[in-house]
C-alpha cells in the first residue's frame, strides 16, 4: 500500500474521527510520511490524500479535531463520505463510553458506510485490546446492517496502520460490488417494465 498520494481517479473520502487525545493526527502522519510528528490538539481538520494499490480506490482522508467544540461540526465533513475511520485511546478506559456516545451519534447519521475502528496507543501497559474496545463500543449492536472491523494499532510506531487502512479499501470494494449488483439486479427489474409500458403505449397508438 502506497502512501505518498493517489493516481487512482476514483478517490474515495474517508472521515476521520475520534475524541481528543486519541491520537488521529499523529497516527494519519506516520501512515503518510513514516514520521513520528508532535502534534498539537487538531482545530478545525488536516487532510492528506493517500495512494493505494492498483486498480482500489485512492484515498482522502479528513481527520477533523476531536475536542468537545468541534464535535457538533462533525456533520459537516458527512456528506460524500465513503467510510468512517474512528480512532481511539484503548489505554484511557475512563473515556471509552465517551466515545462510544459520540461514535453512535456519527453512525446515526452516516448510515451501512464501513467503518473501521482503530484502537490506538497499544504499546500502553494494560491497553483494552480489540474484543474489549468492540464490546465496550457496542460494535455488534451498532454496525448490524454495515460492515466493521477493529484494527489494533500504535501511532507512534506505526505498527498496525497500514492493515487499517488496507481493510478501510477492502471494505469500500466489498462495498462497491454489493452496489454493483443492486444496480444491474434493479435493471433486470425495470426491463420487463419497460416492456409492457412501451407495448401499451403502442397499444393506444393504434387504437
Amino acid at each position: 500500500m502506497g502512501l505518498h498520494g493517489s493516481k487512482h481517479p476514483l478517490q474515495a473520502q474517508i472521515v476521520m474521527l475520534g475524541l481528543d487525545g486519541s491520537g488521529k493526527s499523529t497516527l494519519l502522519y506516520k501512515l503518510k510520511y513514516n514520521e513520528c510528528v508532535i502534534t498539537v490538539p487538531t482545530v478545525g481538520f488536516n487532510v492528506e490524500m493517500l495512494e493505494t494499490e492498483a486498480r482500489s480506490p485512492g484515498l482522502t482522508v479528513w481527520d477533523v479535531g476531536g475536542q468537545q467544540m468541534m464535535r457538533p461540526h462533525w456533520k459537516h465533513h458527512y456528506p460524500g463520505t465513503a467510510a468512517v475511520v474512528f480512532v481511539v485511546d484503548s489505554w484511557d478506559r475512563k473515556r471509552l463510553e465517551e466515545a462510544k456516545r459520540e461514535l453512535h451519534k456519527v453512525l446515526r447519521s452516516l448510515k451501512k458506510i464501513p467503518l473501521v475502528v482503530l484502537a490506538n496507543k497499544q504499546d500502553l501497559p494494560g491497553a483494552a485490546n480489540p474484543q474489549e474496545v468492540s464490546h465496550r463500543l457496542d460494535l455488534r449492536t451498532v454496525c448490524e446492517n454495515r460492515d466493521w472491523f477493529v484494527q489494533p494499532c500504535c501511532g507512534r510506531t506505526g505498527v498496525g496502520l497500514e492493515e487499517g487502512f488496507r481493510m478501510v479499501v477492502y471494505l469500500l470494494k466489498m462495498s462497491l460490488k454489493r452496489t454493483e449488483v443492486d444496480i444491474k439486479n434493479r435493471v433486470k427489474q425495470l426491463k420487463p417494465k419497460a416492456i409492457m409500458m412501451m407495448a401499451t403505449r403502442q397499444t393506444l397508438g393504434s387504437s
